[in-house]
């Protein structure tokens, strides 16, 4: 309105009354966004939280009475405690397996257990996804975010490939296994983790601090507690059990009716094989012969034969390609160099010369080679 005298004391009065339900349906309105955020996140959460506990189910592990007796007592010993536990041993080998036996065995066991694998996760997300980020800590975030440690709080975070984390996430790592806190990118707030870390790798990781590779200092945390986990062929004894296993929940998988029969000798080939991909390639080997079998006959793994013949056919092959490209290699220089000199093997700008060497070796060299020299 325009002019004065336009509002009297009786407009005042009538605004005051609706200050007090304006204010409360604003607060209301307020509260309810806030709780819509927080069922998002509870939503998100449990999402996240039912996907990675599927890996509690494990109730028995394969080779606890033989081939892992040793890993299981140490498993035993550490499970009831709160201290970081470091897994090594070749790729499939099973380290994930003992991180859930450890994590179901111990204090933590109805809290998270969260699985990362350090490897998988680019190197521009790994802060982001192992610590969090505030909202704005950088274009795309629209929102604030739990990183997996917040989420494995009261429970375990298994970090799997831990080598492969850069340096400046080993730093933020290092931290929060001194202080048992985190910053979220973006952030400055100091937020308290409840956790238990269990961290795997099969590579060297006292290689990789004398390669600059890999922190000191943080290594010095994570090797609190080693267990090393043995190669399959390390203990062979498990086969047989493994393979009545896969075999079972490979044809349950796979919608067999009934899981097929072996050979006689199908077991003796898979117990004699070496198995450099450890557990995961004898899983891989059972599930392609459960996919080619035809009802009404046996498995018998002959393929175990062939991969054997053409690994060492590859290392025949390999060998002897190099030994011949090396001498037909050397041969050709030699006889480049003596076109070059038209010949001619002593004095100066002579073969013998040109290649460094004494021009007795070089005309032993011809003769082994089977040079001849035109002059």
């Amino acid at each position: 309105k325009k002019g004065q005298g336009v509002y009297t004391q009786e407009h005042t009065k009538l605004v005051n009354h609706i200050i007090k339900p304006c204010a409360v349906a604003l607060a209301n309105a307020v509260a309810y966004q806030d709780l819509l955020e927080y069922k998002d996140k509870l939503v998100d959460d449990n999402q996240f939280l039912q996907k990675e506990l599927i890996s509690k189910n494990y109730k028995d592990i394969i080779g606890t009475s033989s081939g892992l007796k040793n890993v299981m007592e140490l498993v035993k010993q550490t499970a009831s405690k709160d201290n970081t536990v470091l897994l090594l041993g070749e790729t499939g080998t099973g380290k994930e397996v003992i991180a859930n036996a450890i994590h179901c065995n111990s204090a933590r066991k109805n809290g998270p257990f969260i699985k990362v694998n350090c490897g998988a996760i680019p190197e521009s997300l790994i802060d982001s996804e192992l610590f969090g980020h505030e909202k704005g800590a950088f274009t795309g975030a629209s929102s604030t975010k739990k990183g997996r440690f917040e989420r494995s709080s009261g429970g375990t975070i298994f970090l799997d490939e831990i080598g492969e984390l850069s340096l400046q996430a080993q730093v933020r790592l290092l931290r929060v296994l001194q202080n048992h806190e985190l910053e979220r990118v973006g952030g400055t707030a100091s937020i308290p983790v409840d956790i238990r870390v269990i961290a795997a790798t099969h590579r060297n990781l006292e290689q990789m601090i004398a390669e600059g590779k890999f922190r000191e200092d943080l290594w010095f945390r994570l090797n609190m507690y080693p267990i090393h986990i043995p190669p399959l062929r390390q203990r062979k004894e498990d086969i047989p059990a493994f393979v009545k296993y896969f075999l079972q929940t490979g044809s349950k998988k796979l919608g067999l009716n009934e899981t097929p029969p072996m050979t006689s000798g199908a077991l003796n080939r898979l117990v004699n094989y070496q198995w450099p991909g450890n557990v995961r390639e004898l899983q891989n080997i059972i599930e392609r012969e459960l996919i080619i079998y035809n009802g009404g006959s046996s498995l018998n793994f002959e393929s175990i034969n062939c991969i054997k013949q053409t690994n060492k056919s590859s290392e025949i092959e390999k060998k002897e390609f190099v030994l011949e490209s090396l001498d037909r290699h050397t041969a050709k220089y030699i006889q480049d160099v003596l076109e070059h000199t038209n010949g001619r093997i002593n004095g100066k700008n002579g073969a013998a010369e040109l290649l460094n060497i004494n021009p007795n070796t070089l005309r032993s060299k011809m003769e082994k080679l089977g040079i001849k020299n035109k002059m």
